[in-house]
């Protein structure tokens, strides 16, 4: 039985603090071990990816004990600031370091030099960082995020129910919605923000004075974080995902979202196109606008809220886009590929 031992945030399994990449870690965990591979996990507490030096001793502490020729995956929030941590063990350890959000920076270009292979969650993360650093292209791997098949969401039928599944922080862009529906108050909708809301406290307490500026208390709900059966009934009653974000490596909440055969509205950047894809006969199941811009965004949701052939369309397009989305088997296939090829 081949052994992994894999590299984790501390709190990967926080319900306060869920996450698309600590999603994807359990997922990949859990099916590794369903392929065969006996998975050891190393949990490393730490202010991640900038961690003060008692985290990167523990981490130091968690190599050292590996003995030589060991396979370990690493998360790349733990993994990719701390090169002087990895170079120790870059010889004798095969070492996988699995990027979900590039930092993009000297030390990221360092940390993965010293790797026997890099895995990335989309196809544009991959040339990302292969524009920016002197990886060999070999070296670096696709595992696109799977997803679970659901049932179709039933919605309120009208399309004024809008969700938003993210947690709640500057980089997502919910205040660029809050101000792109303040353009469309005058039709009817409500919005569901779901996510984590202590990640920037800041960032919330403004959101909040934002939505009360713009009359809007009530219609835009901060629900917090949710999981499990809270989370499919949220996805259940929406007839919209919208999605704002400033970055996005790959969106899981998109295919999320159309595995239950919703419509998607998001902005265009980073993996988010990969993730919505096309419907067989090439239909989007969703509309893309530029990020950071209320106006624009207001411009698709009026769209989406008085066009009901395009409300059609849509829905069409992401039920038909559900059969060809990946499952989990798929991203743990991809990966138990990388780590089969790094084993010496």
């Amino acid at each position: 039985m081949p052994v992994v031992h894999v590299v984790l945030p501390g709190d990967i399994d926080d319900p306060a603090t869920p996450s698309g990449g600590n999603t994807y870690d359990r997922r990949v965990c859990r099916g590794l071990a369903e392929r065969g591979w006996a998975v050891r996990e190393h949990g490393v507490p730490g202010r991640w990816p900038r961690p003060d030096p008692p985290a990167r001793t523990r981490l130091a502490g968690v190599l050292a004990t590996l003995p030589d020729g060991t396979v370990v995956l690493l998360d790349g929030l733990v993994a990719s600031a701390v090169p002087e941590v990895l170079a120790p063990h870059a010889r004798r350890l095969r070492l996988v370091v699995l990027v979900h959000m590039p930092l993009e920076d000297a030390t990221e270009a360092a940390a993965l030099a010293c790797t026997a292979a890099v895995v990335t969650t989309s196809g544009w993360t991959r040339r990302r960082l292969l524009d920016r650093y002197p990886l060999p292209a070999d070296r670096v791997h696709v595992a696109t995020p799977g997803v679970d098949p659901a049932p179709p969401a039933t919605g309120a039928g009208a399309g004024t129910a809008l969700l938003c599944v993210a947690a709640v922080t500057a980089h997502k862009g919910h205040d660029v919605l809050v101000r792109a529906l303040a353009e469309v108050a005058d039709l009817p909708w409500t919005l569901d923000c779901v996510g984590a809301l202590t990640r920037d406290p800041g960032f919330v307490a403004g959101l909040r004075r934002l939505v009360d500026a713009r009359g809007l208390a009530g219609r835009v709900r901060l629900a917090g974080p949710r999981t499990g059966s809270d989370l499919d009934a949220a996805y259940a009653a929406a007839d919209l995902l919208v999605l704002a974000s400033h970055a996005e490596t790959y969106g899981m909440v998109v295919t999320e979202a159309l595995a239950r055969g919703l419509p998607v509205l998001a902005t265009r950047v980073g993996g988010v196109p990969e993730a919505l894809g096309r419907a067989p006969d090439g239909e989007p199941p969703g509309l893309l606008v530029p990020a950071g811009d209320p106006a624009a965004l207001a411009g698709a949701l009026r769209r989406w809220l008085t066009g009901a052939p395009l409300r059609h369309r849509l829905r069409q397009a992401a039920l038909a886009r559900r059969d060809g989305l990946a499952g989990w088997p798929d991203t743990a296939a991809a990966i138990a590929h990388v780590l089969n090829g790094v084993q010496l």
